[in-house]
């Protein structure tokens, strides 16, 4: 197949680039160690370049636009609001960085403040290519006499039953608005006496940000999209709202609101304490509020005073209050400024058992790479086992799924069946919290047991089995994932479903299971780690013995793929291996808190980040085991969890061993060796924190590793036809 063969490219075989040298104190300090929080930002940043990579098509940069401003206002309800209550309570505790709460609170809003002005730009840069291409964001002024009247109607229909004018004066509280609350606020004045009035017009969640108008006609007929903003509608009948009363002011602002839960660790009923908690979040304290520059000064700090938010709190935009709103002006009747339209694939091994799952599972180990090839095999994984009379009982874990989830359709399905279901229901997973609370009820009522796990641990680990009578024994079916069990975001989130029938890791399956519903820790786990219990210990026992094959002066690797490093003591960990020789390549999504490339801690280190059309997701951990990589002798494991101290110490999480070879095989000379070749969508890091990206502009065509696996099947999920290419796991020292 043209294209199949993943190129020999820079960051994969290029030698190291010459160390950074950096004092002593500092490779012994905290300093060693990025803060976390920047970092973040850092990530964010690459984020919104892709919404100005002139590579992307316009309406897809408008959606990382949206992307980045949605990241930053949920760093703010999290991040920030946790750093300002420590910071408020006088606690001093360092960050492993060193820095107080205090101190990385002022480099955040510098740095955060700078990214806010970007996003301003980045969005009228966009808007005026979107005119030049025909999709227009009007203003009132703009419409016609016939469209003002159209749109009187709408809102008349739409609009006004659920609007509520509120005055801001003595006799009326000034109302609540939740987190992302969205408000305008006008100054009226009375034409009888001319007497003044302010209000408040919040704008309900129910309704579009944006209202699409009748296309209009540009040169040569060409249809021209256009949207008329909520704001601009309002205002337009601010007499059918007020009336008797003339517009002299307004602005519009939006709250953000710390969102973290508080909850009982002793609650009884622990599902009514989060319906509890879940409200009071709602109210939590502001810890951001953007107002638009066009506020007049004493509308601006009535609003200011009523809310109770400090000055220091309040950002003025010259521009558009919540950008993450623009994510609906994406419309998929202009397919010229998309993604080429991309239908994942179905397995062809599946395809050779007539879509049977247990017959393609039985036939060997099966690796998935989503959204390349389809989620819906998950989902046929599950109806198949409801439907099958020789299926006896489901055990799965739900950490995040859809609203009208196909997944816990078959589990009730399965359920009412009369298979006995256990579903582990993860409460604690933030902002899903309220409709995980819903598909528990859902189950329960299906007849499924529903277990809630650990107050004081998530349970993140991906995982489902599915007991089968064949013959006169059962054989146990397995699914490991590295994502969520959500068919929506698995459309563009990069993640690995291991489908399996082996004997003893459905044995280890079944323990996890057991520990999180009965709470007595698994003993003689054969091929999975699990967090808290071992995990850790696994992952530096592995790393160290990867320095002892270096130290005997055989060969040294180690590739991984995360979302997030930020762990001390792997990090240390990998800079004592690096020490010893260790050549280690890492692909870091977001957070990375290793230093790489410094002279005497980390010069064979190298960290990546691959932004793109797909949001890589999947955790992915390859030791050369004294053979260097690739290799058949390598081990190798994809896990739930990123290296971070909540994953590896707070939350239940697994590390699966992958032993067929031609699983081996796909995940090694596969999928991260087009990770790391990948230059189209790659980001370095520097030893200073800094991510630069190569020059493409002197690269005819630079690899892209999300359209090499957009064009080439799995390895594992290739039929009969395509078995014979699986390529060997070679190396010079095997």
């Amino acid at each position: 197949m043209p294209g199949s063969k993943v190129p020999d490219v820079d960051f994969l075989n290029a030698p190291l680039p010459a160390p950074v040298a950096l004092d002593e104190e500092r490779t012994k300090s905290p300093k060693r160690f990025f803060n976390r929080e920047r970092s973040w930002l850092a990530f964010n940043w690459r984020v919104l370049e892709e919404a100005e990579n002139p590579r992307v098509p316009l309406l897809e940069r408008l959606r990382f636009l949206s992307i980045s401003a949605a990241n930053l206002d949920e760093f703010y309800t999290v991040r920030v609001a946790g750093l300002r209550e420590l910071a408020r309570a006088g606690n001093q505790t360092p960050a492993a960085d060193g820095r107080t709460p205090v101190e990385q609170l002022v480099l955040i809003d510098k740095d955060a403040g700078r990214l806010l002005e970007r996003q301003q730009d980045v969005w009228k840069a966009l808007r005026r290519e979107m005119e030049e291409t025909g999709i227009c964001l009007l203003s009132g002024d703009a419409l016609s006499v016939e469209e003002r009247g159209e749109m009187a109607d709408l809102f008349l229909r739409d609009v006004f039953p659920i609007v509520s004018p509120l005055a801001i004066d003595p006799a009326h509280p000034f109302p609540f608005l939740p987190n992302e609350g969205f408000a305008l606020a006008v100054e009226l004045e009375r034409k009888a006496d001319r007497k003044t009035l302010r209000a408040l017009l919040p704008i309900p969640t129910q309704i579009d940000r944006f209202i699409r108008l009748a296309d209009g006609a540009g040169k040569d007929d060409a249809p021209i999209i256009r949207f008329l903003p909520m704001e601009e509608l309002l205002l337009m009948q601010i007499e059918q709202l007020f009336p008797g009363y003339v517009l002299k002011g307004r602005c519009a602002f939006r709250v953000l609101r710390d969102s973290d839960l508080e909850v009982e660790e002793e609650a009884e009923d622990l599902v009514r304490e989060f319906e509890t908690a879940l409200k009071r979040r709602r109210r939590g304290e502001i810890v951001r509020m953007k107002i638009t520059s066009e506020a007049p000064q004493g509308l601006r700090r009535e609003i200011v005073d009523e809310i109770g938010v400090d000055e220091s709190e309040v950002i003025e935009v010259d521009g558009l209050v919540g950008l993450a709103a623009l994510k609906q002006l994406v419309v998929d009747d202009r397919k010229d400024l998309l993604w080429p339209s991309f239908r994942p694939r179905i397995p062809e091994r599946v395809q050779d058992h007539d879509g049977d799952m247990f017959a393609a599972i039985r036939q060997k180990d099966m690796l998935l790479h989503h959204p390349y090839e389809t989620f819906d095999m998950v989902i046929r994984f599950l109806t198949q086992a409801a439907n099958d009379p020789n299926v006896l009982a489901i055990k799965q874990t739900l950490y995040r799924t859809s609203e009208n989830s196909p997944i816990v359709a078959a589990l009730c399905e399965a359920a009412e069946a009369g298979k006995t279901v256990t579903a582990l229901v993860e409460l604690k997973a933030r902002f899903d919290e309220a409709a995980n609370i819903r598909q528990s009820r859902r189950l329960e009522r299906a007849g499924a047991h529903v277990v809630y796990g650990f107050t004081r641990l998530k349970t993140h680990a991906k995982i489902s089995t599915v007991v089968r009578r064949e013959g006169d024994r059962l054989v146990t079916y397995s699914h490991f994932g590295t994502g969520n069990y959500h068919p929506i975001t698995a459309r563009i989130y990069t993640d690995l479903s291991l489908f399996t029938c082996d004997a003893s890791l459905a044995q280890d399956a079944t323990k996890v299971f057991n520990y999180i519903s009965g709470y007595a820790p698994p003993d003689g786990l054969q091929s999975l780690s699990i967090s808290p219990l071992q995990l850790k210990a696994h992952l530096l026992a592995s790393i160290e013995a990867e320095a002892e094959h270096a130290r005997a002066g055989r060969p040294a690797m180690i590739w991984a793929k995360m979302n997030a490093l930020i762990e001390p003591d792997v990090i240390d960990a990998l800079y004592a291996a690096s020490q010893a020789g260790v050549r280690i390549d890492l692909i870091v999504r977001g957070i990375c808190g290793l230093r790489p490339g410094v002279e005497g801690l980390s010069e064979t280190i190298r960290v990546k980040s691959v932004v793109g059309r797909f949001l890589e997701h999947s955790r992915i951990v390859c030791f050369g085991n004294g053979h260097g990589l690739p290799s058949r002798k390598a081990r190798v494991y994809i896990s739930s969890a990123d290296w971070m101290g909540r994953n590896l110490n707070r939350r239940v999480e697994t590390l699966v061993e992958c032993v067929n070879p031609t699983v081996k095989a796909q995940i090694v000379s596969q999928i991260m060796a087009a990770n790391l070749a990948d230059v189209a969508q790659s980001w370095i890091l520097g030893p200073e924190g800094s991510w630069m990206r190569p020059d493409l502009s002197k690269l005819d065509n630079p690899f892209s590793c999300h359209r090499f696996f957009m064009e080439n099947p799995s390895l594992s999920g290739r039929g009969s036809a395509g078995a014979k290419d699986v390529p060997e796991l070679t190396h010079s020292s095997d």
